[in-house]
């Protein structure tokens, strides 16, 4: 009955809604702009000193959840405005699961690469204006 579970095309998008909506939840009353909380750290930001293109999509969330728009979008724009997006692929994603199909975005290169160039102008962009 468990594996077979598991083997359910809804189950996987509904685990990682579940995981969001709790993580959303601990985020809430973690405000990420404080110290003393237990959120991780960026490990590329740690290793290199420099904003990783996803750098401040923790505060920007925590600042989308109080209302206060004009500090999440300087938390993070790419991100912010990048964020419909994946919210888009996560609601299709469960929506084809819970109709029993099993479902996988597909990006042509051509957009995979114009993701990644998006990603990497972003980086460079915010490391070089400070």
């Amino acid at each position: 009955m468990r594996a077979e579970l598991l083997r359910r095309p809804a189950t996987a998008p509904l685990a990682v809604l579940v995981a969001g909506v709790l993580g959303a939840g601990y985020l809430y009353g973690t405000d990420p702009h404080e110290a003393g909380h237990a959120l991780p750290a960026c490990p590329f930001r740690f290793v290199t000193g420099l904003l990783c293109p996803a750098c401040g999509g923790t505060r920007m969330t925590y600042d989308l959840m109080h209302g206060q728009f004009g500090a999440a979008w300087l938390d993070n724009r790419a991100l912010l405005l990048a964020s419909p997006f994946a919210l888009a692929l996560l609601a299709r994603w469960i929506v084809e699961g819970l109709r029993g199909r099993r479902w996988r975005p597909e990006l042509s290169p051509r957009v995979q690469v114009l993701v990644l160039a998006i990603a990497v102008t972003w980086t460079v962009v915010r490391n070089i204006r400070g």
